[in-house]
């Protein structure tokens, strides 16, 4: 969708709004409207009325909207002096309206947009008449404080959804019903992956096979990464001191853990850079030792506010594929180029190569650092994306506050964005924690300190892939890759042989020998969505061959144990399905 695009919609959806106000004001005549924007997908009314709307009545809402979209009403602005807007809305009993007039600057020029009976404040614009607003549904009510301040009055807001067609809004539809069957907890819990409880919030509970799953994606970066990172550990207790120095205590405080012990004050860290700093501190560098690259797989902590958390998208307690790059300023293109070609390439091996989107996130207004070093930073983001020739859009005001960052984001199949990977330039942090190198001039310099991460949180990597996989997760990543049943006791031997030389040959294989229809483990299995089921029946002893079938209920047929091998092998190396 276009910039236009994209403007045209918001436009229509704030129209829908006022069309969702007008019907609750027919409705419900002592209600009250406060402010009504349009949002991402769609838009809410924020209303004050004595009793509480429920889904029955939205249903009652909905009906008088298309109702009065189909009069197709004309929308006209009016412009309106200060007195003339505060006494028609005090005559129409719009006491919150009246309130938000008085707030406006007096210099500020104000505006309503009427439609048949109907009149609200608002700067516009909006479409030309109510018959342009046809697809649209009322999907939720929640609960909202006047002005988002919980000392003033409850409000109720209804939420709705606004497209320019009825195929846009079906399809809107159907991936919000397909998103629910896909929730990561739900099927986490289905597929006997993982869980989350009361007693540790934010935090995830690993069972046997959610672990596996993890600890294939940690050794798959770990493998990519072994020929040009030192992986490397730091402890999960730091002084505060040292938070104090990187900058982060001032900044991040709120949002880090901390215990008091010896009389001294300590942080659970909440990421590894000053850690990482420290080590590479140890001893003298020469710029013919950079760059130095340190990879961690640390597990870190962040009091994140408890209404935040959900499920494994947004913890706690995370681990990162992190890792941070101690160059030259002559080195931040070749590294930042080197990085994204790692990254596209883990992409692509996770099914996301043509869904990644690229932003560039600059300075905000809370920063440390000079605008000259800024300028630099920016500007080496920008030539290594030139360079790879890629598109990109920028995030002004988005970036650390050390630094710029790219932000790699993933698109699933149902058009949802996950911002996972992010390449940061940061010349201060290494400043402040006295990092160093001797230079080709025997002159001490800071280097420069690039934070990368490719997936970003492991937890929140799996529960995107769960959720875009809908559990089906390729057979290299599946926990278990092939299951070997019997069909009666006289195969038993057979399947634990079969079973055993699969194991041995490193494939995460396991039987099934329950006094169970052959038709039942199959289902049950094909459920679990484990890849690949062996069936062996007399018919395969004889033969020495195995029954071959799959998750989606494909027969293979019958083969040799090396043919399934090979097959198995192929969709391992291609990572597919």
């Amino acid at each position: 969708m276009d910039v236009k695009e994209q403007q045209d919609l918001e436009v229509l959806r704030h129209s829908c709004a006022h069309l969702l106000a007008q019907a609750v004001k027919q409705l419900y005549p002592k209600a009250q409207i406060t402010i009504g924007p349009s949002i991402e997908n769609g838009f809410y009314y924020d209303i004050y009325y004595t009793e509480q709307f429920t889904n029955a009545d939205l249903e009652v809402i909905e009906e008088r909207m298309h109702k009065l979209a189909a009069a197709n009403f004309p929308i006209t602005k009016k412009i309106l002096s200060r007195d003339e807007a505060i006494k028609i809305f005090s005559d129409l009993g719009e006491h919150y309206k009246v309130e938000i007039i008085k707030a406006i600057p007096e210099t500020e020029q104000l505006s309503c947009y009427q439609q048949d009976d109907f009149i609200d404040l608002c700067r516009g614009p909006h479409v030309p008449s109510t018959g342009y607003i046809k697809a649209f549904k009322l999907m939720s009510l929640a609960g909202a404080y006047w002005r988002g301040d919980s000392k003033n009055e409850m409000l109720q807001r209804i939420y709705g959804t606004c497209w320019s067609s009825k195929k846009e809004l079906e399809d809107y539809l159907f991936k919000l019903e397909e998103a629910e069957k896909r929730d990561h907890r739900k099927l986490a819990k289905k597929y006997d992956l993982f869980h989350m409880q009361e007693e540790a919030p934010g935090m995830v509970f690993w069972h046997p096979k959610g672990w596996i799953v993890f600890q294939i994606i940690e050794n798959y970066i770990r493998n990519k990464i072994k020929n040009n990172y030192q992986e490397v550990r730091t402890p999960q207790i730091i002084n505060r001191s040292l938070w104090e120095k990187s900058g982060h205590w001032d900044k991040f405080k709120e949002n880090m853990f901390t215990i008091e012990t010896d009389e001294h004050d300590f942080a659970i860290k909440p990421m590894n850079c000053p850690a990482h700093i420290q080590i590479f501190n140890q001893g003298i560098k020469s710029y013919r030792d950079l760059p130095v690259r340190l990879a961690e797989f640390g597990c870190c902590h962040r009091n994140e506010p408890s209404g935040s958390l959900h499920g494994a998208m947004r913890v706690r307690s995370f681990v990162q594929d992190d890792a941070h790059i101690f160059c030259t300023e002559d080195q931040i293109g070749t590294e930042a180029k080197n990085f994204i070609d790692l990254l596209f390439s883990v992409y692509k091996d996770f099914g996301f190569e043509n869904n990644i989107i690229i932003k560039l996130a600059t300075r905000p207004t809370k920063r440390i650092g000079s605008d000259e070093i800024w300028d630099k930073a920016e500007m080496y983001l920008r030539q290594a994306l030139k360079e790879k020739n890629l598109n990109y859009e920028e995030n002004p005001g988005e970036g650390s506050f050390y630094g710029p960052k790219l932000e790699f984001s993933l698109l699933d199949c149902l058009d949802r964005v996950w911002q996972c990977g992010t390449l940061q330039i940061d010349y201060s942090m290494p400043a402040l924690l006295d990092a160093n190198y001797v230079d080709e001039h025997s002159n001490r310099k800071n280097p420069v300190m690039l934070h990368r991460a490719v997936l970003g949180t492991l937890e929140r990597f799996i529960a995107i892939l769960i959720e875009h996989t809908a559990g089906n997760l390729p057979s290299w990543l599946a926990p278990v890759q092939v299951v070997v049943m019997n069909i009666t006791d006289a195969q038993q031997q057979t399947v634990q042989n079969i079973t055993k030389q699969l194991v041995d040959l490193g494939y995460r294989a396991k039987e099934d020998l329950r006094n169970e229809k052959i038709g039942f483990k199959i289902r049950e299995h094909a459920v679990q969505r484990v890849p690949f089921m062996l069936v062996i029946g007399n018919k395969e002893v004889e033969s020495g061959q195995v029954a071959v079938r799959t998750r989606d209920g494909d027969n293979l047929g019958n083969m040799s144990l090396v043919e399934f091998i090979d097959k198995l092998q192929y969709s391992i190396n291609n990572k597919l399905g």
